[in-house]
């Protein structure tokens, strides 16, 4: 057939909020090729998800189309009864949604989740489902395929239940694959992994690819299109060699300016070694029992963290690095005792956070926050944004009065780049980055003297990202605060940090200043992770 694949055409969409319509899109056209890669690039809030979500027709119950056409084949999507429309999702359109924790089902197990696309749309039964399945599963990199089949999505780690979205968004060999933010919770290897299989499926089917993404290191290498969309209308389209030669729109020069690279390491200097440490962690490990049998008898451990050593300087920033599953997030959460350890010592301010009881644990726990991976489980979906927040310091007793405490909240979201009044909203009122930063508002809300940060610029855009790295650094500085920094992400490691951990199978395989670590590594593991980096953030 002559035309595009997928035709968008004035799309139009918003959502009725107490009684009035809020525009989300407002007059979108776009067209997609077959076999053609297409991102579409822009910030938290911008319209990119509800676009799509627009014509798969998935908004939520008070989301509403209000004007425009989608044909895919020259079908009209928006006139077809959703029992047609059910056989157009997953056998047509493929999705990767960007929240695989609220995507997948929690009481169906892994293999059931991806079989169930190809019972419905390929006719698979039986022993040859179950290895379909199986072959999906070790296509997209997760490892031990036969055995994460009978899983559970709580049993894995963030980077892996993306990988089963993934397979599950493949099972179906689409036409068209629509990924949103497909690899934000994935290390670099792994990202490196995906992305490769993505542009082999397209090789060997003809599968057009919707990106929606952030990462402009990504749409890189990936698009043969990018439009760039911004308050709901798509305000730059290009071929990618004249995007990124020479983008016209002011905001997408932004967007390019505000993408972390490498070379911001150059130069910095090192917080001195050796005076009296904030953290120090000495042997520490985390192993889990393995248990077989009747009795569940303990066969083996898992040494999710064997013997890892090393000391933070106030002020200091210490990047912790490494692929999904290596403990880095086992690690941070072992340091504030929110797991069980098996071995080691940790001390804080010379104080062995292990031994602590009553007002000086209570103090601990005031002195050392978390942002936690995935803002979304992290909060209390009944709570409003403003208790949330707020909780933090009526437990602690800052000693502050409601009024007080109010403008604090105002405040810290303020600095965060959200609006006061996001304070009487709810969590599932507010995008995944925009999430994220309420997390960083609730730890910041104590007055912390070391936060540990588990991935928590993952969920965010570049100019967003921007924004929090400055705030954590402008905090480093006036507090002298000092951050554990857990990510994949290198061009942020390399914005923010003063030294580098790269961690490995539970270990700590080099450690070093991050100009030394990130531009003349000496592990071959380090090189890996660097090799598998998207040209654009490698460039000066």
């Amino acid at each position: 057939m002559s035309g595009p694949l997928l035709q968008v055409e004035n799309l139009k969409a918003g959502f009725v909020q107490g009684g009035q319509m809020t525009k989300a899109v407002g007059g979108v056209s776009f067209a997609i090729n077959r076999g053609e890669t297409f991102a579409l690039v822009g910030e938290s809030g911008s319209g990119k998800s509800v676009t799509a979500l627009s014509v798969l027709r998935l908004l939520p119950q008070n989301g509403r189309i209000i004007d425009g056409k989608v044909s895919l084949r020259g079908r009209n999507l928006f006139a077809l009864p959703e029992m047609m429309m059910n056989s157009v999702r997953g056998r047509r359109i493929g999705t990767i949604f960007q929240d695989p924790q609220s995507s997948l089902n929690p009481v169906m197990s892994v293999g059931q989740q991806v079989g169930e696309v190809l019972r419905l749309h390929k006719r698979f039964n039986g022993g040859a489902l179950k290895a379909r399945v199986i072959e999906l599963l070790g296509l997209v990199g997760l490892p031990r395929p036969e055995q994460h089949f009978a899983e559970y999505p709580h049993q894995l780690s963030g980077g892996m239940r993306q990988r089963v979205m993934i397979a599950i968004a493949l099972a179906g060999e689409p036409d068209l694959l629509i990924a949103d933010e497909p690899t934000t919770a994935l290390d670099v290897t792994v990202q490196a992994q995906i992305l490769e299989l993505l542009k082999r499926l397209q090789r060997e089917t003809g599968m057009a690819l919707w990106l929606i993404t952030h990462d402009l290191g990504i749409v890189h290498d990936m698009a043969d299109r990018i439009a760039v969309m911004r308050n709901g209308l798509i305000v730059e389209e290009a071929s990618r060699d004249d995007f990124f030669k020479q983008p016209e729109h002011p905001y997408s020069r932004q967007l390019l300016e505000a993408l972390p690279k490498l070379s911001h390491c150059i130069g910095r200097e090192p917080v001195p070694q050796g005076g009296h440490p904030l953290l120090a962690v000495s042997d520490f490990k985390v192993h889990y029992p393995v248990r077989k049998g009747l009795f569940q008898r303990v066969v083996d451990r898992v040494r999710a963290v064997d013997g890892v050593s090393f000391s933070l300087q106030p002020g200091e920033t210490l990047a912790l690095v490494g692929e999904s599953g290596c403990g880095k997030t086992t690690l941070g959460k072992g340091i504030l005792n929110l797991i069980e350890t098996s071995g080691g010592k940790v001390e804080f301010d010379g104080i062995d956070i292990t031994a602590a009881r009553g007002e000086q644990r209570r103090a601990l726990c005031r002195a050392m926050q978390i942002v936690f991976q995935d803002p979304y489980a992290a909060m209390n979906p009944r709570m409003i944004v403003g208790d949330i927040i707020e909780e933090g310091m009526q437990a602690v007793n800052l000693g502050l009065s409601a009024k007080q405490r109010r403008a604090r909240v105002e405040s810290l979201l303020e600095s965060v780049g959200l609006n006061p009044e996001s304070r009487l909203r709810y969590p599932h009122e507010f995008s995944g980055g925009q999430r994220q930063r309420i997390c960083i508002a609730r730890a910041l809300a104590v007055e912390p003297r070391l936060i540990i940060c588990d991935e928590p610029t993952s969920a965010l855009d570049v100019s967003v990202q921007v924004q929090i790295l400055a705030l954590l650094k402008e905090l480093r500085e006036k507090q002298r605060l000092s951050y554990l920094f857990i990510t994949h992400d290198l061009g942020v490691v390399a914005d923010i940090a003063h030294r580098v951990a790269v961690m490995y199978r539970g270990k700590i395989v080099e450690m070093g200043p991050t100009e030394q670590v990130l531009l003349r590594p000496g592990h071959p593991y380090t090189r890996a992770l660097l090799e598998a980096l998207p040209g654009l953030r490698k460039a000066s």
